[in-house]
């Protein structure tokens, strides 16, 4: 193999990763007023994600990572969503990148961490660009909007549609280009994760080699490293999931926080002493438990599969992925059943239960949160119909 720059590190436990995590949730909670209105994360809380180690969970071991189960991943997230929704956002999607190169070919990892191997890939995966395959690869132009974290972010991965001579499309790739080949457009003005930074990037013209491309839903047995066996959907679909699931513990925090020392207006009485608010703190602590074990023994039942180097079965594959999408729904659920029990104390930007509200309800509109969509698929799949192209198979 060729020489990388690898950062000596000792492995550390997935518990020891979850408390870092854990660790870091009182700075960032101080910080995502702050976070919001400047509209990004700040390169400082990027840092230190970096220094705990994060990024390196999902990366493969030949780049300087650890190569550890996305569950690991996952739980991180859980955590830090509790703390600041956009800053956990941001870690999300930024870190879940490193993934994507335990399938690709060697040169793309060389590419990006040959002199550095805690380089950051930002993304934008909806196929908004134009794809032009060429001689050696593709050509590619356009604007690829809501690319959160772009500009901590010195690659991209950009999604395209690859076409036929005749113009019709036969796959979905995801493609990496450095930042030098765009320029970011600052539209990102939002009611809801608006510290996320989710700005779009513009490229005139750029060409990707095919070692820098790969195909989104050609799920297939190769020689790649167990952890790197999932399919894909599964694992970026999964690992929004979990940072919502994050986000929705963060408000039963805050919630229990306030309900803890808040009095009603009217007698004085302590709040916590009503039914209505520990019935509607019982039920949204159970919606947001469901969720999250859900993930887990998703994560469970696939790593089975891919430990004994099989792929995850198509009839599993659609089971989860409503098991993934009705996790943005329910922890939105939750947190309005929380919500509603502030009053008009709630409606005040000064109260973070709003901020993560909004934060929730735009993470649920995320496409991976679509359970709608979904069921119907699940439902059509166990009545004999078939899958629709380009979810599956290609």
């Amino acid at each position: 193999m060729n020489d990388i720059a690898k950062t000596p590190s000792t492995v550390p436990s997935e518990a020891e990763l979850i408390r870092r995590a854990r660790e870091l949730i009182p700075m960032l909670r101080d910080k995502a007023a702050s976070v919001e209105q400047n509209r990004m994360v700040s390169a400082e809380t990027i840092a230190t994600f970096v220094q705990a180690g994060f990024f390196k969970i999902l990366q493969p071991k030949r780049f300087g990572g650890w190569e550890m189960n996305p569950a690991v991943f996952y739980k991180v997230l859980m955590e830090l969503g509790r703390g600041c929704c956009s800053s956990a956002w941001n870690m999300m999607i930024l870190g879940i990148h490193n993934w994507e190169f335990g399938s690709m070919p060697e040169q793309a990892g060389l590419d990006v961490w040959g002199d550095n191997d805690a380089t950051i890939i930002a993304s934008s995966y909806p196929p908004f660009g134009k794809v032009e395959e060429v001689e050696g690869g593709y050509q590619i132009s356009g604007t690829w909007k809501t690319s959160s974290g772009c500009n901590h972010g010195q690659w991209a991965f950009l999604g395209g549609l690859r076409r036929d001579a005749k113009g019709q499309v036969i796959d979905r790739l995801s493609m990496l280009v450095p930042s030098s080949a765009w320029v970011i457009e600052d539209d990102w003005h939002v009611f809801g994760l608006a510290g996320t930074g989710s700005k779009s990037l513009v490229i005139k013209e750029a060409f990707v080699p095919y070692h820098r491309a790969h195909s989104l839903i050609d799920y297939k047995q190769s020689e790649r490293g167990d952890m790197y066996l999932y399919p894909f959907n599964q694992v970026f679909f999964g690992s929004v999931s979990a940072v919502i699931v994050g986000m929705a513990q963060g408000g039963v925090d805050e919630y229990i926080a306030q309900m803890s020392v808040r009095t009603d207006t009217t007698g004085g009485n302590p709040a916590a002493l009503s039914p209505y608010v520990k019935d509607r703190l019982g039920n949204a602590v159970n919606r947001v438990r469901t969720a999250r074990a859900r993930l887990l023994q998703m994560m469970a039942e696939t790593t089975e599969y891919v430990e004994r180097r099989e792929l995850v079965p198509t009839h599993d594959r659609v089971h989860h992925m409503l098991d993934i999408a009705r996790v943005g729904r329910e922890c939105e659920e939750a947190v309005m059943l929380l919500f509603k029990a502030t009053s008009a104390r709630g409606i005040y930007l000064s109260n973070p239960l709003q901020r993560i509200l909004r934060d929730v309800i735009a993470a649920a509109n995320h496409i991976t949160q679509n359970a709608d969509d979904t069921a119907g698929m699940l439902g059509g799949y166990l009545l004999g119909q078939p899958l629709p192209p380009m979810v599956f198979e290609l």
